[in-house]
């Protein structure tokens, strides 16, 4: 088949499980896995046959997303702040609003800065929310803890093929006699599950199936539990003048504010590039 063929095939497959802009992109994701090419080249050369291994590659990658699996799983790579982070199913898949909690992590420290800065991420998955700090804050120095060994090691080469000096940690922040082991830090940042069983009814296939649960929910009776730790957590362990930045269910975002609060802390708000409410910065 030609490229141009190929395309449409597979366009109108991945159209039973997708919407057309969706599918479209996927699309254009597998083709230029298998073919090497960008889309333009493709353009270029419609009428170009694949090859019988590129054919080959095409049919196993289509086998696999019409089980639901994403497609960042199927080629094993997914992009965040500009950058090609390893992924697996032990690891979320980086989402695009994640990338502000990273830039509201960036724009909160005063520029140009000599000073060390120590920060914990929480939760740390695949790695990318230290490993792009990393790269936007030179100076910084990172801890990110996770309860998985197998995320870390996904988190461990990102690292390295990026070319960040992070600090893994293997911990269950959960446990707080963990804690004693960690130091005090300017920043504390997580992106924690927070999503409560209950939604899971309304979730697509393709991430109830293939994503880690371990990242993505917590008990409906105890929906803020990591944001509880973590304002705990902090009381001893966060700098003065240091600050908290999390990732928020936008269900739940008066009461994320209520908690921090609660415990001393002013805590502010903050919608993402959708309007949303996604963020909890607190001092």
């Amino acid at each position: 088949m030609t490229m141009q063929e190929t395309y449409q095939q597979l366009f109108i497959q991945l159209k039973k499980l997708y919407d057309d802009r969706e599918a479209a992109n996927i699309a254009n994701m597998i083709l230029e896995q298998v073919t090497g090419m960008g889309k333009v080249d493709r353009l270029l050369q419609k009428s170009t046959s694949l090859s019988t291994i590129q054919q080959t590659k095409l049919k196993g990658f289509i086998a696999e997303l019409l089980k639901h699996k994403p497609v960042q799983y199927v080629l094993g790579e997914a992009w965040f702040a500009g950058m090609p982070f390893l992924v697996d199913e032990h690891v979320l898949i980086p989402r695009p609003e994640t990338e502000e909690l990273v830039q509201l992590v960036a724009s909160s420290i005063m520029q140009p800065t000599t000073s060390i800065i120590n920060i914990l991420d929480i939760g740390t998955g695949s790695g990318c929310i230290p490993i792009a700090i990393k790269k936007l804050l030179p100076n910084a120095a990172i801890t990110s803890i996770d309860v998985s060994e197998k995320a870390l090691k996904i988190a461990r080469q990102n690292a390295i093929n990026l070319h960040a000096n992070i600090n893994f940690q293997l911990l269950d922040f959960l446990e707080e006699s963990n804690w004693n082991s960690l130091p005090i830090f300017d920043i504390i940042v997580s992106n924690p599950p927070y999503i409560k069983q209950s939604e899971s009814a309304a979730m697509a296939e393709h991430v109830l199936q293939y994503e880690p649960h371990v990242a993505l929910f917590v008990p409906d009776n105890d929906a803020l539990l990591f944001y509880k730790k973590i304002a705990a957590f902090s009381k001893n362990n966060l700098a003065k003048n240091g600050k908290i930045m999390v990732e928020i269910n936008e269900a739940l975002g008066a009461e994320t504010v209520a908690l921090f609060n609660d415990c001393g802390f002013s805590a502010q708000l903050i919608t993402d590039m959708q309007g949303k409410d996604r963020f909890v910065v607190t001092q």
